[in-house]
């Protein structure tokens, strides 16, 4: 099934900014949220759409590439293979917290009662710059970042060893604080994590002197990664699991690779297929030659077919792009572009005009006219020395 254009479900179009996106997002997100429809699974499923368009569109990144490739650009079942793929992002609970109260920590409805429900830890983002050719066949880089693990001095727990924890006074153990607020829409209790114990029910007496009672640190981490043949500029390769820390026994979260690719000195790449502009002498385009061109894969002969005109572009088959976790390749296309002579010398230009002379049979042609019907039926006149003249043609014009 297709999905609707995101532009669209949040009521905005292309050039929206940032401040007009969210108060759409808002005010629909209000009319349609789960709360204020119970039990109507169309305003449910509506719900999730516009959180999804919202958190494609207020993403700089992810809205760039959503404009230039729709929703393949932000697919989120593409895949990298085993353990990495390309995927979406997080949730939007500070904007519903500023709606509703702080009441949806986890799922909809507004008990609060998932508030300490294991959540996914934060994804960290990494960029790998690769060559044109890199990008083009796939390279294994070592990668490092900084990412949230387990204090290995208290274990977790945020205390110094051998100290006591107690109870939380302010939450009594619970982890989590309710509070009363009178809206347009009556009465609403919101429940939020503790802000003494910061959700975990207890206090201690001393922190622990490494993570302070966070009961993390940031450790630096390594590792190697294959990027796919075929990666392309700004795309997104998760490797699930190997992020931030999630909290009450949640997930880690996962580690983005945003792909950066760098432009080529003379190829240029659209989808698998790769252009390369070839630059030849009027005499080559006029008479025919065989050149050596550059390809990703090395130099190949080309042949120039005599009468070759400015613009025609050539096809190597099988020369371009693999295909992004899938098979064959695309193709390479040469443009074909002449170089005109300027500043002819004496002999150039005599010899241009015995070419016309020879090409018209002595007749100038009229203004528009390519040439007399002689000439454009190759009936001119010709000489026993035909092959000489060309020739030298060709070594004054090259």
């Amino acid at each position: 099934m297709s999905k609707s254009d995101y532009y669209e479900l949040l009521g905005v179009d292309k050039s929206v900014d940032s401040n007009e996106l969210k108060k759409a997002y808002r005010k629909l997100a209000m009319k349609y949220h789960p709360d204020r429809n119970p039990d109507d699974k169309e305003a449910e499923a509506k719900f999730k759409e516009i959180n999804e368009a919202y958190e494609v569109l207020s993403d700089p990144e992810k809205r760039r590439l959503y404009d230039q490739f729709g929703h393949a650009g932000v697919n989120q079942n593409a895949g990298a293979g085993p353990g990495a793929g390309f995927e979406g992002f997080g949730g939007f609970e500070d904007i519903l917290n500023e709606m509703f109260g702080g009441g949806f920590g986890g799922g909809f409805g507004g008990s609060g009662a998932r508030r300490n429900a294991p959540r996914k830890g934060k994804d960290i983002r990494v960029d790998v710059t690769l060559e044109f050719e890199e990008a083009a066949f796939g390279k294994k880089v070592d990668i490092d970042f900084f990412r949230t693990e387990e204090c290995d001095v208290c274990h977790g727990n945020g205390n110094e060893p051998g100290t006591a924890t107690h109870k939380c006074s302010t939450c009594n153990g619970t982890g989590e604080v309710r509070y009363s607020q009178r809206s347009l829409f009556g009465e609403t209790i919101s429940v939020k994590v503790c802000p003494t114990c910061k959700g975990k029910g207890e206090t201690f007496d001393q922190a622990c002197h490494q993570c302070k009672g966070h009961g993390i640190i940031r450790k630096r981490y390594s590792r190697q990664v294959d990027i796919p043949a075929g990666a392309f500029h700004g795309a997104n390769m998760h490797l699930r699991g190997e992020g931030d820390l999630g909290s009450n026994g949640g997930p880690r979260g996962d580690v983005i690779i945003v792909i950066r690719v760098k432009p080529h000195p003379f190829f240029t790449r659209d989808n698998n297929d790769i252009y390369y502009d070839l630059w030849i002498s009027y005499a080559q385009a006029v008479l025919g030659d065989e050149v050596t061109i550059p390809t990703i894969d090395g130099k190949v002969k080309l042949t120039i077919h005599p009468g070759t005109p400015v613009g025609k572009q050539l096809k190597l088959k099988g020369k371009g792009i693999p295909v992004l976790n899938g098979y064959g390749r695309g193709d390479q296309y040469v443009r074909v572009n002449i170089e005109v002579p300027t500043n002819l010398n004496k002999k150039q230009k005599e010899l241009l005009e015995a070419f016309e002379t020879e090409r018209t049979g002595g007749k100038k042609p009229t203004t528009g006219e390519p040439g007399t019907s002689e000439a454009r039926s190759g009936k001119g006149k010709k000489g026993k020395d035909d092959k000489n003249f060309f020739d030298k043609m060709k070594d004054a014009l090259s």
